[in-house]
This record gives structure tokens, C-alpha cells and sequence, in this order.
């Protein structure tokens, strides 16, 4: 048996992340939960005493400050300690983006288990949203940015079990490209890269040389000319219009630096490209006029 204090939301996915239900349970020697499925994703963190929990044919000893994740239709079990029965709060939740977070925190049905000594913080978001349990707009919102509270607590402070050096490495290299591909119209530097995936300079260079074999510059260059490339083909945007879109405020740089890669200057690389594509143009046009004169 177990002393539990649980609260019920909406059972359906409601954005990018919703809560369904918390709580906070002390349990009796032994308690336990499963083998079973759940639907969605529960996290449950310890707050006192010990357990185990077992997924994917792993068992995991547990005590206070671990938590741990269930993963939607994935068998799990868990059990209080005999003499020491642990006491926790947990959280249900789905949603669009629910995966997504919890991988970049390096959590998964592989990872489960995390370990964070911010139990005071953890404990007084589930109370806070225990504390405002109604369906008005206010309060829903209320839970659902709880969520991601909770999930920043974990991503910041928490140590993920079995979460290598190179899941590390791959994760700030992929958070960086995603970063310069939201930004690359902006006049962004790899400073502010690095600042944005917690790194210093010199530690992105070698993880983006050793990931994609070029530095951060490099990619952050090649992306913006490509764009470049595509908006010379595709509209009648003037260089200069084009340049401040890629995120050059000179547009000497812009054509320096396209020039360098292409080997010609923008205004003759979209001369070109509208050769090209006239051409093949006509020579669609003769096929389809022959297809007509065979089949009429």
C-alpha cells in the first residue's frame, strides 16, 4: 500500500508539452507497481528512501535524488525498498515536442534513470501545480509551464546514467547546426553559437572538425551561401536585399565570399543558372510539343 496524493488533468495531448497528472506518494515496505504500460511519459524522482525500477530487462537501485522515466508502452516495474520505502512525486505528461526534450536531455527508454540533488525545487513545482488543479485557462497553463520548469531543473542540473561522451558530443553539435539554421539571416559570430550551446570556441571547433570535418565558421559560411544560391535562382531580390537576407551587412563581403566559392560573382552565377533554366525549359517544351504531334 501507499499514502498518495495524486491529481488528474486531461488525458489527451493538449501542445507541445501537456501535463495529465502528478502527485506525490510515501509508500509501505514493498510497494509496487507493474509489470505495465503506459500510454504516455511519467517522471518519478525520489524525495526519501529506496527502490528499484526495472525497464527494458534492466533493473535499477534507486534512493534519494534519483529519478527515473517511463516511457510510453514500454513494460515497467518498480518496488519500494523492504525496510526503507522511498517517498516520491511524479508527473504524467505527453505531448508534440515531449520526445524531442526528453532526448536532448539524454533521457530514453535506453537511459531512464538521472540523478539531481535540486529535490526542493522538484518538490515545490509539483506542489505548485498540485495547488492549482482546475480546468480554467489559467490554471492549465499554469501546469503545463510547471513542465517545462521541472524538465529545466532536471536538463540543467541532473547527471544522466549511461548517457556517453560521444551522445554529448553529437547532441551540442546538432543543437549548434539547428542554431545557425534558425539564425544564419541574423548577423550571428561563432561566439554567439557557442554561447548559446554552452561551449567555448575552441571546444565547438573540435567537436564540429571531428562531427562534420569543417569549423563552425566554415559551416556557418557554406549554409549562408546556399541560401544565397537559392534566393538568386528563385527571385529578383537585388544582391544587396540578398546579402542582408544570409545575414551579411556588407554586400562586398557577400560577393567576396561568394565568389570564393563559386567562382563567380552573384550577379553571373544568377545569369548563368537563367541560361541554364531556359534552356531546359525549351528543351521541355520541344518534348512535349513532339508528344503532342505523335499523339494527335
Amino acid at each position: 500500500m501507499e499514502k498518495a496524493y495524486q491529481l488528474h488533468f486531461k488525458p489527451e495531448c493538449a501542445g507541445g508539452l501537456s501535463v495529465n497528472f502528478c502527485g506525490v506518494s510515501k509508500t509501505q515496505p514493498l510497494h509496487s507497481f507493474g509489470p505495465a504500460v503506459k500510454p504516455h511519459y511519467i517522471i518519478h524522482y525520489v524525495l526519501d528512501g529506496k527502490g528499484r525500477f526495472s525497464q527494458n530487462g534492466k533493473e535499477y537501485p534507486l534512493e534519494k535524488d534519483y529519478g527515473f522515466l517511463i516511457c510510453p508502452d514500454e513494460a515497467a516495474f518498480y518496488q519500494a525498498d523492504e525496510k526503507e520505502p522511498w517517498t516520491y512525486i511524479w508527473i504524467g505528461f505527453d505531448g508534440t515536442l515531449s520526445e524531442e526534450y526528453l532526448q536532448s536531455m539524454g533521457l530514453s527508454a535506453q537511459n531512464p534513470v538521472f540523478r539531481c540533488d535540486k529535490s526542493d525545487q522538484l518538490y515545490q513545482v509539483v506542489k505548485d501545480m498540485m495547488e492549482h488543479e482546475t480546468y480554467s485557462v489559467a490554471d492549465e497553463l499554469r501546469r503545463n509551464g510547471l513542465l517545462g520548469i521541472f524538465l529545466s531543473i532536471i536538463a540543467e542540473y541532473a547527471s544522466i546514467a549511461g548517457k556517453s561522451e560521444e551522445d554529448k558530443a553529437n547532441q551540442y553539435v546538432r543543437k549548434a547546426v539547428e542554431y545557425i539554421q534558425n539564425n544564419y539571416c541574423n548577423q550571428i559570430k561563432v561566439t554567439d553559437i557557442a554561447n548559446y550551446v554552452c561551449l567555448n570556441r575552441s571546444y565547438l571547433y573540435t567537436l564540429f572538425q571531428n562531427s562534420l570535418k569543417m569549423s563552425p565558421q566554415e559551416f556557418l559560411t557554406v549554409f549562408r551561401l546556399t541560401k544565397a544560391e537559392e534566393l538568386l535562382q528563385l527571385t529578383d531580390l537585388t544582391i544587396e536585399s540578398i546579402a542582408l537576407s544570409c545575414g551579411y551587412s556588407d554586400p562586398m563581403v557577400f560577393t567576396k565570399a561568394f565568389q570564393k566559392r563559386k567562382k563567380m560573382s552573384p550577379s553571373n552565377y544568377r545569369k548563368t543558372m537563367q541560361k541554364d533554366m531556359a534552356q531546359e525549359n525549351k528543351a521541355l517544351l520541344e518534348q512535349m510539343e513532339k508528344l503532342l504531334n505523335v499523339t494527335f
